[in-house]
């Protein structure tokens, strides 16, 4: 955007009350903020008409991601920490006393709450040099491996 003062603003003043004179200026000014108005509103039609193609695309989600992931980029430890309080959420969430004793829903927290510590011990025991049994977290971890296969039989 141009700058402009209050001086150029009175000169170009004057020279349009010169040039077009004042019986006719103010019908110019007028027909000068309607073409402004009408070049604003292209802009903001143009603006949201690209906005929603971005939003369609998924460029927006796009754009989340890689400003977190520059973010992060500098302190790989912050984008770690970020990533397991997402994963494991917060121990206040999964406070089983505020339900109701013999709910499942009760039952699920309690589940939760132990995982959630299970894994934060081990976080604790590697960050201290121990390092603590890797628990199967779910049932393909935890699945036994399959017979081996006789070629004789087959």
């Amino acid at each position: 955007m141009p700058d402009i003062g209050w001086m150029e603003l009175l000169v170009i003043g004057v020279v349009a009350l010169i040039v077009v004179g004042p019986k006719d200026l103010p019908m110019m000014f007028r027909k000068l903020g309607q073409f402004t108005g009408r070049l604003r509103g292209m802009a903001r039609d143009f603006q949201r008409a690209m906005n929603d193609a971005a939003d369609e695309s998924g460029m927006t989600e796009i754009n989340r991601d890689i400003r977190r992931a520059a973010q992060y980029a500098s302190n790989p430890k912050k984008a770690g920490m970020s990533a397991l309080k997402e994963t494991l959420g917060d121990e206040l969430d999964l406070d089983p006393t505020k339900y109701e004793e013999g709910s499942e829903t009760r039952r699920i927290a309690e589940e939760k709450l132990s995982k959630a510590r299970k894994l934060r011990d081990d976080l604790d025991a590697r960050k201290s040099g121990k390092a603590a049994p890797v628990v199967a977290d779910s049932a393909v971890d935890a699945a036994p491996e399959p017979a081996p296969v006789d070629p004789a039989k087959s």
